[in-house]
């Protein structure tokens, strides 16, 4: 088979490589749609902690079983299947406190290569993360299944009500997940950030307003008749964005740190804003089983329609020149069809 091998920062090539056998407990699936995500690019352009290379990469998906382990049920050869790429062991300390999410494996045992014609499923994740795809549902729209359950699970334990004022900051794919979420639940949402093409799609999907840079102190003011935000989702992973955050939020209110900084960096925060105005900042990392059967339902039944966010499709053999679109900051999401 053919899968995209990212050689080194910068560089991607298409090579042969065999064809995964399923094992026991596993599922062997042709990928039909894959998903350009942030993490491939930040590997792409300087490399990542959790994207070996060279080696395969890419990890949101959609797909055909074409074969399958013994002890498999549920599944057969030829259902068309939605998947994240990874599971929780069960068996570890923050499993058996049901922290799934930070189970000391989940990193260790997750798989890449989206970015190819197959993908070998563990049998941990065919067990617990692997789903019927439902006949109306785009294998496009499926393969949102894995950053949806991220989005899902920074929202779990948050009571975002009808017409809460909520901040996204960053118009990225993952903001504008947060965008539709946050939508679903009926509040109201700010939108902000750089790119005056992404801040146009998110009006587009919805956002009751949306904001550049400049004047960003006198927008949340109008959106929020000057009280602050009940709820800030950081979507940048920029330091000095965590940092700002804090001021864009309501007494009472909380930040969401879903961006994820560079490893070693520090931000501060003034003690007395979140001591005596009772800001509660949280971060959050990943998903749980839970978390990604509450995104399949919001993609089942339409709840949550991210087709907009696919900014064109490739071919495998085109692969880099999606990255280098994205690299440029061109375009929200590209599918990438083997």
């Amino acid at each position: 088979m053919q899968a995209a091998i990212l050689i080194e920062p910068g560089r991607i090539e298409v090579q042969d490589v065999p064809v995964p056998e399923p094992s026991k407990g596993e599922a062997l699936v042709k990928i039909r749609s894959a998903l350009t995500c942030g993490t491939d690019l930040k590997a792409y352009m300087r490399g990542h902690p959790m994207i070996p290379m060279p080696g395969v990469f890419g990890h949101e998906f959609s797909g055909v079983i074409a074969g399958i382990g013994k002890g498999v049920k549920g599944f057969r050869t030829g259902d068309e299947v939605m998947a994240v790429h990874s599971a929780p062991c069960l068996n570890c300390r923050y499993c058996r406190k049901k922290m799934f999410n930070l189970c000391d494996r989940i990193m260790e045992t997750k798989v890449l290569g989206a970015f190819g014609e197959y993908i070998l499923l563990p049998s941990p994740t065919v067990r617990q993360n692997l789903f019927l795809k439902p006949r109306g549902l785009s294998f496009e729209d499926a393969a949102f299944l894995e950053p949806l359950s991220c989005v899902v699970h920074g929202m779990s334990g948050l009571d975002i009500k009808k017409n809460d004022r909520v901040m996204v900051i960053g118009p990225g794919p993952i903001g504008l997940l947060h965008l539709l979420l946050i939508r679903h639940k009926g509040a109201k949402v700010m939108v902000a950030g750089r790119s005056q093409e992404r801040l146009s799609l998110a009006k587009k999907l919805g956002a009751d307003a949306v904001a550049a840079e400049q004047g960003l102190g006198d927008a949340i003011d109008e959106f929020t008749d000057g009280l602050g935000a009940d709820y800030v989702f950081e979507c940048t992973g920029q330091v000095d964005v965590w940092e700002d955050s804090v001021s864009r939020v309501r007494r009472g209110g909380t930040v969401i740190l879903f961006g994820g900084c560079k490893s070693g960096t520090k931000v501060t925060y003034d003690t007395y804003r979140l001591h005596y105005d009772e800001i509660t900042l949280k971060g959050v990392f990943h998903f749980r089983p839970e978390d990604v059967k509450e995104a399949y339902d919001l993609l089942k039944h339409r709840k949550v329609r991210p087709s907009e966010l696919i900014s064109g499709s490739y071919a495998l053999n085109d692969t880099v020149k999606a990255f280098e679109k994205l690299k440029q900051g061109k375009g929200v999401k590209y599918v990438i069809k083997p």
